[in-house]
């Protein structure tokens, strides 16, 4: 079950320790994982608290992955205090601007902040990942694809071939990976609008949850960012930023990266329907659910790219079209 969102015990102390004393703590948000943030104010100053059990979350990763960005001129939040033993980290205030809500309330802002966001990437791509990040290897790959199998499909009453699914998943995905293995980047993993923050009422841009990044394809985070799960991502657009892309980023050869673009949008949606399943089912977690037909939306528009046939095959004799989206539309499957 979600953790309530009401402070540990150890905060109030771990902020006097570190010139925060009195300072009010206010809920700010949870996220899929196990960790907690809060806004803590003092003063006229504010700081973001992340609340993360050592128990279940490391923040170990967190802070090297926000030391490279910081390095390369990129703006996660800058750590303030850190206690890794009790889990909690102070980290730098970015605001309200997250740009999931902010473009609900102003949709005028999309395709500049879109453009914003693109343009990182095609920074990121131009620098080679660190080296001391795990890659975004076979083994990666394997373990996030049998979520669907491993939640998703019992989860719906589905009985299916799960030697095969691997089969064809690395039939696909052999050619990702020897980019990976040649000249990995850093891959966020979760470069989308909720992760996001509009800074200074313009279109630079912090960024969010980026504690899992590995050693990965460019083209991940770019279809994490246009095929987003949590919004719609009009097709013009997408189609657009992906021109921006591979414009900026000088890539020699559009129809490959196209095709990586959909094997890695059909892994990650996948891994995603087996995730919100998971969410449900192990954690109590159910808000995700509605989520789960934009998902299926993306992953049959990557499952038609002629790179895909060996898994579109598999999906077509173990899914039939009533455990897709569907299943879905109604609330939770029976």
């Amino acid at each position: 079950m979600a953790a309530p969102m009401i402070p540990p015990d150890s905060a109030p102390d771990f902020l006097a320790e570190h010139g925060w004393g009195g300072a009010e703590i206010r809920p700010l948000a949870g996220d899929a994982s196990f960790r907690r943030y809060f806004r803590v104010h003092r003063s006229g100053e504010s700081a973001v608290l992340m609340d993360a059990p050592p128990e279940h979350e490391d923040i170990g990763p967190f802070l090297t992955v926000a030391g490279h960005l910081l390095d390369r001129g990129f703006s996660p939040p800058r750590p303030l205090a850190v206690d890794r033993q009790r889990g909690l980290l102070l980290l730098e205030d970015f605001g309200d601007d997250r740009v999931g809500p902010l473009l609900r309330r102003e949709p005028w802002r999309e395709r500049p902040i879109y453009e914003a966001a693109v343009d990182i990437l095609v920074r990121l791509a131009a620098m080679p990942a660190p080296a001391d990040l795990q890659p975004y290897d076979d083994s990666a790959m394997t373990r996030e694809v049998l979520l669907f199998t491993e939640w998703y499909s019992p989860a719906l009453g589905l009985e299916v071939d799960g030697e095969g699914w691997l089969e064809a998943w690395r039939s696909v995905w052999g050619e990702v990976l020897r980019i990976v293995e040649a000249s990995p980047v850093l891959v966020l993993r979760d470069f989308h609008a909720d992760n996001l923050m509009a800074l200074g009422g313009g279109s630079e841009l912090g960024l969010l949850d980026f504690q899992d990044a590995l050693g990965g394809h460019a083209a991940y985070d770019l279809v994490s960012l246009l095929q987003d799960a949590r919004r719609d991502v009009p097709r013009e657009l997408e189609e657009g930023m992906i021109d921006r892309y591979v414009q900026g980023a000088n890539v020699a050869d559009r129809d490959l990266f196209r095709a990586h673009y959909e094997i890695l949008g059909a892994q990650r949606n996948s891994k995603i329907l087996g995730i919100f399943t998971r969410l449900w089912k192990r954690d109590g977690k159910a808000h995700y659910l509605p989520l789960q037909p934009r998902v299926w939306s993306y992953l049959e528009r990557n499952l038609a790219h002629p790179a895909l046939g060996p898994v579109r095959a598999w999906f077509e004799a173990n899914v039939p079209e009533d455990k897709r989206a569907g299943a879905w539309a109604e609330g939770p499957p029976e």
